[in-house]
């Protein structure tokens, strides 16, 4: 689906994905100390304003505009002063290149493409991380096809835990999670049962900091 079709897709509804944050986004990043965050394929922009509200500043980067408009007009919601902490970008993140070293989370949540484009994402992502920073990277696994409920039907544009890891191999990150996990699938959105999700957390290590001589 190019712009003009997700444009479509969110006119058609008042919130397609809702407001709240996503249940592994919440479970990953609560405790996290906000620094700099960045977004890939935020949509609406619901796990950005999550964000936003616990003091990140937020980089929320989508190709439809319709989406951004409304996660601009969602951010007036805030308590004041948050919505400062976002800066909304139209840009397609297949051709997208993030601030290198500049954040301390990358968030790549339900981003579906083939095998090429997802690892030029993936690999522009690692490389944006700053020392010390998190990848966090969440989507429909492979699986769901034939044992989860909802998401995309196209196996060519779902992947597994190894799928991402082989995609970052040589990105000197630290794997810190790869896991299949599963949640309720939405009925909203095509979905009944549960849903089986890829789920991959990686770290850039920061540098030792040198002992002083004595």
């Amino acid at each position: 689906m190019e712009s003009h079709d997700w444009d479509q897709r969110y006119k058609s509804a008042e919130l397609v994905w809702g407001t709240e944050p996503n249940r592994w986004v919440l479970r990953e990043c609560q405790d996290q100390p906000p620094g700099r965050a960045l977004d890939l394929a935020a949509g609406e922009g619901r796990n950005s304003l999550w964000l936003a509200a616990l003091g990140w500043r937020v980089t929320v980067v989508d190709f439809s505009r319709v989406a951004l408009d409304r996660g601009r007009r969602l951010s007036e919601q805030l308590p004041a002063g948050v919505a400062r902490h976002l800066r909304w970008v139209e840009a397609d993140v297949r051709t997208h290149v993030p601030e290198p070293g500049a954040y301390d989370l990358v968030l790549i949540a339900y981003l579906h493409l083939p095998a090429e484009q997802r690892r030029t994402v993936l690999r522009r992502a690692a490389d944006s991380l700053a020392p010390g920073g998190t990848l966090l990277v969440v989507g429909h696994d492979t699986t769901n096809l034939t044992e989860g409920s909802g998401g995309p039907s196209d196996p060519a544009v779902l992947f597994t835990p190894d799928d991402i890891r082989a995609d970052l191999a040589d990105c000197r990150l630290h794997l810190v999670r790869a896991e299949r996990v599963r949640r309720p699938a939405g009925a909203a959105h095509g979905g009944s049962g549960e849903a089986v999700d890829a789920l991959v957390r990686l770290e850039r290590r920061a540098p030792p900091v040198p002992t002083p001589e004595r």
